[in-house]
């Protein structure tokens, strides 16, 4: 039992800090979208019978669209990108979040060419 609660624990403490803070992060930078990327995956990972793709894809969306409101077309263009292109690179022993970041930068320097 003392394991199950010390799991629970750092569960617990995991989604508060990612309440707290992982809402405030954009991917301004390549070191805010790491840690975006990294403590989205690990936390969406650590929920039982979480397949490696949907973590994936919904950490690339919140991480490269900040905000539900955003509605700039480049960050959709980003997002599709990445959905194809990175959401590939991560497994759930490890998010690759370096990997994953320069793959979305990529897409960034792509749709930024063509919008």
């Amino acid at each position: 039992m003392g394991n199950k609660s010390a799991v629970l624990l750092l569960c617990v403490m995991m989604v508060i800090s990612f309440g707290m803070f992982g809402m405030q992060i954009t991917a301004s930078s390549v070191q805010d979208f790491t840690t975006c990327y990294v403590g989205c995956y690990l936390l969406c990972n650590f929920i039982p019978r979480q397949s490696t793709l949907p973590c994936s894809l919904q950490c690339l969306k919140d991480c490269i669209i900040p905000t539900p409101s955003a509605a700039d077309i480049k960050n959709y263009c980003d997002l599709g990108c990445a959905s194809s292109l990175c959401s590939n690179l991560s497994t759930q022993q490890h998010p690759n979040g370096e990997k994953v970041e320069a793959c979305v930068s990529s897409c960034s320097e792509t749709c930024t060419k063509h919008i």
